[in-house]
C-alpha cells in the first residue's frame, strides 16, 4: 500500500483552529497514543495491539505483550518515545480495502487488528484508512498532526498502567494497558501534575474518611452512603440553607412516597426513557411497583389533586426527595455517582406571562446559594444554554420545533437580561425541554455543573394538567423544574474535595472545638460551652487526658474553624482566646461577644 502524509491539523486555516480547539486536543493526544505503540514495538517487537485513543485529558493503548509490564518500564518508554519525537518521523496515510488491510495485518502477526476489520466487514465499510509512523502500523480513523516532531518532548508523561479485557468483555483476553498525558509544553503538564497530586488529597473518599462524614458497607451494597453524625449535619445545614432562601420567594415543602406504580413512569415517559436504571419491587397480591426515580412525576399528581384557577398560580412544590437509580456497579464512586440520590428538587407551574418572573425567582435562589459559597464570581462560572437537536428527534418528548425554539428563546432572553456568560450547547436539552445549566469551576479548576432551571411543556400535557384561565377556559400549566444543589451526596463530594474539607462556618459539622488547658477549668469550659449552645452553635470540648498541644493538633486536622483556648488568665476574666483556621495570630475577647460575633457570622451565611 502506498503512504502519503497525512493531512493535519496544521493545515487548517487559524479561523478553524480557534473554532475547533477540542479536536486539535484530540489529534494532539491521538498521536502521542501512536508514538508510544511505535516505542512499545521498539521494546517488543512480538508485541500485539488493541487499540490507542484519545480521552478527556489524555490518550491509552491497549497491549498483548510477552511480559508482564512493572512501573520502572514506563521511564524507558518515555524516553522510547523522546527518540521518536526527535526523529521527526511523518504520519502517513494511505487508504486501502478491507481485504488487502486484513492480509497485511495478517501478515504482521496483528490478530487484534484483523479483529476489528471484521467489525468493520458486517458494517459493510468498503475501504478503511491506515497510518504508519516510522516501523509502526496501525488502524486509524485519523486525523493525526503533520510528523512526531510537533509534540514537545518535555511535555508528556506515562502515568500508569492497568489492565483491560479485549473490547471490554470478560470472556475475552486481558490486554495491557498504557496511560499517559499530553499538552502543548512543559507549563501545563507542571500545572496538571500539580492538579492531580492535589486532587488526590482532596478526594473526598479519603477526607470522608478522615473526617468521619460517610461510610458504606458490604452488608448494604454498593452506592448506598451511610451519613455519620457529622455528615448528617452537613447534609441538613445544606437543605436548611436552601430551605430558608427558596421559602422566601414562596417555595412550599411536600412530601412523597419512595415507591409507586410503574404506570406513573410510563404515562410520564420517564419508562421508555430510563426503563434500565429503574428498581422494581414486587408487592403482595401481584402488586408491581418501582422505587422513584425522580420527583417531578409525583408533584404532578399533588397539582391534579385538586381543581386549580390562574389565581393560584404560580403554584410551587419543594422537596428533598430521596429517589433510587440501578446504576451500573463500575460507575458507582464514592458520593460522585451513588444509587440513593437526596435531589435537592423543586417544580413550578405556571401561566405563560409568568414563566420568565418564575425562571428569575429560581436563579435568584440558585445566586443567592453560590454567592454565599464564594463560587459565583466573574470567570469562575458559565452558564450552559442547552437546546434541542432537531436531528435528533427521537431524543425528545416534545416533537414540535417550534415549542422547543419559543422555550430556548425565552431562557436565551432571561441569559441576555441576566447578564449571563452562557453558551448555547446544542443537543444539551433535557428529553422533555430545554434548561439553563450553572457550570462552576472548584477550586482546582474543574467544571462542575450544579444548580438548574429547565423549561417543559410536555409533562404537564401528558398528565392533563389544567387551571382555569380568566375567559373560564382551561388551559395548561408551563412547568418548571429546578435544583439548587441538584445531588445533595454529589455536591457534598464537590464541596469536601473544594472547601478541601475546611467547610464555610455555617457548614462546619463542629463549629467550634473548646480545648482547656488542663481539668481545672473543665467548669469554665462548660460556662463557656453552654453560652454558645444556646445560641444553636455546634460546639464540643476537648478535654481528652492528652497534651495541650496534640489535643489541639488532633481539632486542626479535623478543620474545625475555631478552636478555643481556656486556662487561667481565660477564666478569671472570663474570656476566651481564639485560634481560628487558617489565621496565625490569636485573639483573645470576652466569650459574650465572641458567641455574639460567631452566632451573627453563621447566620450570614458567608
Amino acid at each position: 500500500m502506498k503512504l502519503a502524509p497525512a493531512k493535519s491539523i496544521n493545515s487548517l486555516t487559524k479561523k478553524t483552529m480557534k473554532k475547533d480547539e477540542q479536536q486539535k486536543n484530540e489529534m494532539l493526544r491521538h498521536s502521542t497514543a501512536h508514538i508510544l505503540a511505535a516505542a512499545v514495538l521498539k521494546m517488543f517487537p512480538e508485541a500485539k495491539f488493541g487499540v490507542g485513543p484519545a480521552t478527556e485529558d489524555g490518550f491509552y493503548y491497549d497491549f498483548d505483550l510477552p511480559r508482564t509490564l512493572i512501573p520502572e518500564d514506563l521511564e524507558i518508554l518515555e524516553n522510547k518515545m523522546k527518540e521518536i519525537i526527535k526523529k521527526d518521523l511523518p504520519f502517513e496515510k494511505a487508504d486501502a480495502p478491507i481485504a488487502n488491510a486484513v492480509k497485511d495485518f495478517g501478515d504482521l502477526g496483528q490478530l487484534y487488528k484483523i479483529d476489528l476489520l471484521n467489525d468493520l466487514k458486517e458494517e459493510d465499510e468498503k475501504k478503511v484508512s491506515i497510518y504508519k509512523t516510522g516501523k509502526f502500523v496501525d488502524l486509524c480513523k485519523g486525523p493525526h498532526i503533520d510528523s512526531t516532531g510537533k509534540i514537545n518532548p518535555q511535555a508528556f508523561k506515562l502515568t500508569k498502567i492497568s489492565g483491560a479485557y479485549w473490547k471490554g468483555d470478560e470472556s475475552k483476553k486481558q490486554l495491557q494497558r498504557i496511560y499517559g498525558i499530553v499538552f502543548n509544553d512543559k507549563k501545563e503538564l507542571k500545572e496538571y501534575l500539580h492538579n492531580q497530586e492535589e486532587a488526590q488529597k482532596r478526594d473526598h473518599r479519603k477526607l470522608g474518611k478522615e473526617l468521619d462524614l460517610f461510610t458504606f458497607s458490604d452488608l448494604i451494597g454498593p452506592g448506598l452512603p451511610l451519613f455519620t453524625p457529622k455528615g448528617t449535619i452537613i447534609r441538613k445545614s445544606i437543605m436548611k440553607n436552601i430551605s430558608v432562601l427558596q421559602k422566601k420567594l414562596g417555595w412550599e415543602k411536600v412530601t412523597t412516597p419512595h415507591i409507586t406504580k410503574e404506570e406513573l413512569y410510563r404515562k410520564s415517559g420517564h419508562w421508555d426513557k430510563f426503563g434500565d436504571e429503574l428498581f422494581k419491587v414486587h408487592g403482595k397480591n401481584n402488586a408491581e411497583f418501582v422505587m422513584k426515580p425522580m420527583n417531578c412525576p409525583h408533584h404532578t399528581q399533588i397539582f391534579a389533586s385538586s381543581p386549580k384557577s390562574y389565581k393560584d398560580l404560580p403554584i410551587r412544590y419543594a422537596e428533598n426527595g430521596i429517589v433510587y437509580r440501578d446504576e451500573q456497579a463500575g460507575e458507582l464512586m464514592g458520593l460522585s455517582r451513588v444509587r440513593h440520590i437526596t435531589q435537592d428538587d423543586g417544580h413550578a407551574f405556571c401561566t405563560p406571562d409568568q414563566v420568565k418572573d418564575e425562571i428569575r425567582n429560581i436563579i435568584s435562589i440558585i445566586k443567592d446559594f453560590y454567592s454565599n459559597l464564594d463560587m459565583l464570581k466573574d470567570g469562575n462560572y458559565w452558564v450552559s444554554l442547552s437546546v434541542h437537536d432537531p436531528e435528533t428527534p427521537e431524543k425528545y418528548m416534545i416533537k414540535d420545533d417550534g415549542l422547543f425554539i419559543k422555550a430556548e428563546k425565552i431562557l436565551e432572553e432571561i441569559a441576555n437580561e441576566e447578564k449571563f456568560p452562557f453558551k448555547k450547547m446544542k443537543g444539551e436539552a433535557a428529553f422533555y425541554g430545554p434548561k439553563l445549566d450553572f457550570m462552576f469551576k472548584d477550586a482546582l479548576g474543574r467544571e462542575q455543573q450544579l444548580g438548574t432551571v429547565q423549561l417543559d411543556f410536555a409533562m404537564p400535557k401528558r398528565f392533563e394538567l389544567e387551571y382555569t384561565d380568566e375567559n373560564g377556559e382551561k388551559q395548561t400549566p408551563i412547568m418548571l423544574h429546578r435544583a439548587i444543589a441538584g445531588s445533595l451526596e454529589r455536591f457534598m463530594a464537590v464541596m469536601i474535595e473544594h472547601t478541601s474539607g475546611e467547610f464555610p462556618l455555617w457548614m462546619a459539622p463542629v463549629q467550634v472545638s473548646i480545648v482547656p488547658v488542663s481539668e481545672k477549668f473543665n467548669v469554665y469550659a462548660e460556662e463557656v460551652k453552654k453560652e454558645l449552645f444556646d445560641r444553636d452553635i455546634r460546639v464540643e470540648i476537648n478535654d481528652k487526658d492528652e497534651s495541650l498541644g496534640k489535643r489541639i493538633r488532633e481539632k486542626e486536622k479535623q478543620k474545625v474553624p475555631y478552636i478555643l483556648v481556656i486556662g487561667e488568665k481565660e477564666m478569671n476574666n472570663k474570656t476566651v482566646t481564639i485560634r481560628k483556621r487558617g489565621v496565625k495570630e490569636q485573639e483573645t475577647i470576652d466569650t459574650k461577644s465572641f458567641a455574639e460575633n460567631i452566632s451573627e457570622e453563621i447566620n450570614k451565611r458567608k
